[in-house]
């Protein structure tokens, strides 16, 4: 049996800055992790914690596109999120609004990175910025570091199984 290296996820809050930032890197090449960054049948195998399933009712991933999704837990609605694409560029970057349907005056505006490290390897690196300190920092305390983490986990099981 083949064990794979576990990578830490890195989740940083700037104490002067409404941001959040999320570095994580994956042992797959860049244009696999954007595949399974913007294909909804990957996405929906690896988004947050492991314990719930996403099922999505809009994914249109393109430049001025749109989506929402909805997660549940033994068939239950727990949450639901919705944005729009700002940009997309391929195996390049994401820019996307997201906000939670429970606070819907919460807004973030996401961009994701994708960097080749070379030998096959991807840092992906996520700055979300938000309203406010306070909004920030009640992000973090949501218990989000457990989706991103547990998210970023399964993606690793999504990339090794991806041809």
């Amino acid at each position: 049996m083949t064990t794979r290296p576990v990578h830490e996820t890195a989740i940083e809050a700037d104490p002067q800055l409404p941001t959040i930032r999320i570095t994580r890197e994956f042992d797959a090449p860049v244009a696999k992790v954007f595949r399974a960054w913007i294909d909804p049948e990957l996405v929906g195998r690896w988004l947050g914690p492991k314990d719930l399933t996403t099922e999505f009712d809009t994914w249109e991933l393109r430049t001025g596109g749109h989506y929402r999704y909805r997660q549940l837990r033994g068939g239950e609605q727990v949450a639901a999120f919705y944005g729009s694409f700002h940009e997309v560029r391929p195996d390049s970057r994401v820019v996307q609004t997201f906000t939670y349907e429970g606070v819907p005056d919460g807004v973030a505006l996401d961009t994701a990175t994708f960097e080749d490290l070379g030998d096959g390897r991807t840092r992906v690196t996520v700055l979300s910025l938000v309203e406010s300190l306070v909004n920030r920092d009640m992000i973090l305390a949501s218990g989000m570091d457990r989706g991103v983490i547990e998210g970023y986990e399964q993606l690793d099981e999504v990339l090794a199984g991806l041809d």
